[in-house]
């Protein structure tokens, strides 16, 4: 039996993966997963294309404006966790099904964008399947119908730059939060920092080596499953030694269901999504 506090990581093409892998959702909130279907090659391509995109000045030319969600998200930009009062230390590209897609680097992200989007909608076809009857009749249709053909899922091509010894004190990569949307799948990063809130109150590392995984469950499906699912606190620390000096990217696809999708009494996906926006300081979405 695993750990208590323990994510379990799994081999995708392991007969017992599925069941596994949703009791480490139901205990942890994150799962990993090993031997999935984005090659490393395309992830170190990606990795590759997307750090000289963002050190070059054409990132500017795709600056959101306004309501745009789409596009080049600066460190001036970058959002302020809902429980802290500093902006997290990144900058950002958001993809979208359709949108603005940079002309400077190949397709290869759009590519990652609809491989890991098919595997995330399998992932919640194992969560479907083993979750219990009484939960599962909660649901209003079942969930990999929620996220079918939705254009709110959402790729994050995230960049936490090299730091300076400029940073304010309390200055965090990614400040302590949670995600809104129901999964999030996120490709291991070339650099360490991701951490989980355990239920013993204690931050830990999320293990993921390069080539792995690592999922975890946001608000939308701790709504759907009437918190049978709780979404996890997570963070970025900042690096020490001489991983100070590097860049950090890091791949996260949001999961999300379409708008009209009926996720509580109170709340539509659209509905909900509406809310978590407005308590957000700088728009994450």
């Amino acid at each position: 039996m695993d750990d208590e506090f323990s994510v379990t990581a799994v081999d995708y093409r392991d007969p017992g993966a599925p069941a596994r892998f949703t009791d480490s959702l139901r205990r942890t909130g994150f799962g990993v997963l090993r031997n999935q279907p984005a090659p490393s090659e395309l992830l170190e391509q990606i990795h590759r294309e997307w750090l000289d995109f963002f050190e070059s000045d054409a990132k500017y030319a795709y600056a959101v404006k306004g309501g745009e969600y789409d596009g080049f998200f600066s460190t001036e930009k970058a959002e302020t966790a809902k429980t802290h009062h500093r902006q997290d230390l990144k900058e950002y590209f958001h993809i979208y099904g359709s949108g603005r897609y940079p002309s400077e680097v190949s397709d290869a992200a759009r590519r990652y964008y609809d491989l890991v989007g098919a595997v995330a909608q399998e992932l919640l076809g194992w969560v479907e399947a083993n979750t219990p009857t009484d939960v599962r009749n909660r649901f209003s249709m079942p969930l990999p119908q929620m996220i079918a053909g939705s254009p709110l899922t959402l790729l994050r091509v995230l960049r936490y730059p090299p730091l300076n010894g400029n940073e304010p004190p309390d200055a965090l990569r990614s400040a302590p939060h949670e995600d809104i949307n129901f999964l999030t799948v996120l490709a291991s990063s070339n650099e360490p920092g991701l951490q989980l809130l355990r239920r013993d109150g204690h931050w830990a590392d999320v293990p993921c080596d390069f080539g792995s995984l690592a999922i975890n469950v946001g608000d939308m499906l701790q709504e759907v499953s009437g918190g049978y699912y709780r979404s996890t606190t997570h963070r970025v620390v900042n690096p020490t030694g001489e991983h100070r000096d590097r860049s950090r990217i890091s791949l996260p696809l949001f999961l999300h269901p379409r708008a009209e999708v009926v996720l509580s009494d109170r709340y539509t996906a659209g509905s909900y999504l509406a809310e978590r926006i407005k308590e957000l300081r700088r728009g994450q979405y």
